[in-house]
């Protein structure tokens, strides 16, 4: 298994992306986030089909802090069920995996 991970998540805005991207950074959750933009989703929510514009963001953490930085996005975040999930990074170059670690608590 990797020892580093890209977690994926949506938020409801751009500034609330930021907000929480910058605190995780700060609290060394996170080595990283790109905030990529807004995305369009469609889900399904108590038993209706919801349509919404969301912002995606990437994280890179250690994989030993991965299931951390997910708790504290859920309870940063606004949504009551907030996706947040995490991917296993299988390659990278060293040096990259080294800052990584280096910057998530890893």
């Amino acid at each position: 298994m990797s020892d580093i991970v890209s977690v994926y998540a949506t938020f409801a805005d751009e500034e609330e992306a930021r907000r929480i991207g910058r605190q995780l950074v700060e609290e060394r959750l996170a080595a990283c986030v790109n905030i990529l933009g807004a995305c369009h989703s469609i889900y399904r929510w108590q038993g209706e089909i919801e349509e919404a514009q969301e912002v995606a963001a990437i994280f890179k953490v250690a994989a030993g802090e991965a299931e951390r930085l997910i708790r504290r996005i859920g309870e940063l975040h606004s949504y009551q069920v907030p996706a947040a999930t995490g991917w296993p990074i299988e390659q990278a170059s060293e040096a990259y995996r080294q800052w990584v670690l280096e910057n998530s608590g890893g």
